[in-house]
């Protein structure tokens, strides 16, 4: 028995929809130095909430630190610095992304490369940060129609 009722056009609608990511969480190494990568590199905003915990701020989300064999319960079933694969957005054009990668002595892995993101085309280029968690820094086209930026 399907727990899903149709929509008006008759599209089965699931009992719980979700609409965003609040936060993920990210087990580390060195709390600082990847409080310093992030604000530095990618302009996030170093916070501490609750009981001392530490988390980096952007947009209308964040990412929770967790220090590597201290980690908060509940866990993941394997929590190990270095194992994220994250894309993150910015208005920011390729190029001046790849300036300021330079400018603070950041390697570029890979791109600028096309790729296609939960909206469309996109245009990344990969880092690492200090655990060598794989970071794409990821622009859609200012005019869609246009594809990805250049």
């Amino acid at each position: 028995m399907s727990h899903e009722s149709p929509d008006i056009k008759g599209t089965p609608v699931p009992p719980v929809a979700i609409s965003r990511l609040d936060h993920l969480v990210l087990t580390v190494a060195d709390l600082d130095e990847t409080s310093g990568f992030y604000q530095r590199v990618l302009g996030m905003r170093p916070v501490t909430f609750g009981a001392g915990r530490r988390a980096l701020e952007f947009g209308t989300s964040k990412i929770n630190l967790h220090q590597a064999g201290q980690e908060i319960t509940p866990h993941a079933s394997r929590p190990v610095p270095g194992s994220a694969d994250l894309c993150l957005i910015t208005t920011a054009p390729p190029g001046q992304v790849l300036a300021h990668l330079s400018a603070q002595r950041v390697p570029v892995e890979d791109g600028p490369v096309p790729r296609t993101g939960a909206l469309g085309p996109i245009t990344s280029i990969y880092i690492r940060d200090p655990d060598g968690n794989l970071i794409e820094i990821a622009s859609y086209p200012a005019d869609p129609a246009a594809g990805p930026p250049g």
